[in-house]
């Protein structure tokens, strides 16, 4: 599932591609939606709350549009006439402007509410690590308020923090020396550090479509952990180790470094 940099990317794309524009195409290929047309609307804005994708549409009614990449989504502008990267069986929403259109691919969520009703459709989540509303102090609180979960669990539950995805929480538990399967209580000596440090990382990633964590920008050298099991620790040359790890019928890989991070 895409990381909250990714997702914030994917918005400000939107916004730039689409806002302050009138719609001249209006095309929902899910069945919800499938005769909606919101053609003559104005497109207001749209920005990322974690991993979720909030449009506001002005039409006969003030609408917000809600859509989720999950695991496969993807939102791609296209000039008017150019081939679409992906098939045309995969679009879900087809949103067109004079010159351009934004073509959403296999999202997840499509989700079409009047204005008054956008607030709820977040409600659930934890501080936004991209968000103008970010709290660390809150965050900590609520990673605090299971002391016996895992904290790779933990990091990836959006309701305690918003936007960390199975990378990131991968490359914060190694950067704090943490295993990802140490209660939280057992981590509360490094765990200010490690939400100040989430914070740091996708604030840094957000602006650019290659993530890092190690400050080197090269393939193969951009991150400590995720994806290199048998690979050696950049740190101690120890193979870096990988297990599926989480509540039945929800595991997520965890990758980690034995040496750098012992098991509980």
């Amino acid at each position: 599932m895409p990381e909250g940099d990714t997702v914030y990317r994917a918005a400000a794309k939107l916004d730039r591609a689409l806002s302050g524009h009138q719609l001249i195409v209006s095309d929902f290929r899910v069945p919800a939606y499938a005769t909606l047309d919101l053609r003559g609307a104005t497109v207001r804005h749209t920005f990322a709350r974690g991993k979720h994708l909030i449009t506001r549409i002005d039409h006969e009614r003030d609408w917000t549009l809600h859509t989720h990449l999950k695991m496969e989504g993807s939102w791609h502008i296209y000039p008017t006439g150019e081939r679409w990267r992906r098939p045309a069986e995969q679009a879900r929403i087809v949103l067109g402007i004079e010159g351009r259109s934004a073509v959403g691919f296999s999202l997840g969520i499509v989700e079409l509410v009047p204005r008054h009703e956008e607030a709820a459709l977040t409600a659930h989540l934890g501080p936004d690590l991209l968000g103008p509303d970010w709290d660390e102090d809150e965050a900590l609180s609520r990673l605090r308020s299971q002391p016996d979960r895992p904290i790779g669990e933990a990091l990836l539950d959006q309701r305690n923090l918003a936007g960390v995805g199975n990378m990131y929480m991968a490359e914060l538990c190694f950067t704090s020396g943490i295993h990802p399967t140490a209660p939280v209580s057992t981590t509360e000596a490094q765990l200010p550090r490690l939400v100040r440090r989430a914070h740091q990382m996708l604030a840094v990633n957000k602006e650019r479509a290659i993530q890092s964590t190690t400050g080197n920008l090269r393939e193969r050298e951009r991150l400590w952990v995720y994806r290199r099991d048998t690979s050696p620790c950049r740190r101690c040359r120890t193979p870096i180790a990988v297990d599926m790890v989480g509540e039945p019928g929800r595991e997520r890989a965890a990758y980690w470094c034995p040496s750098c991070q012992p098991a509980p």
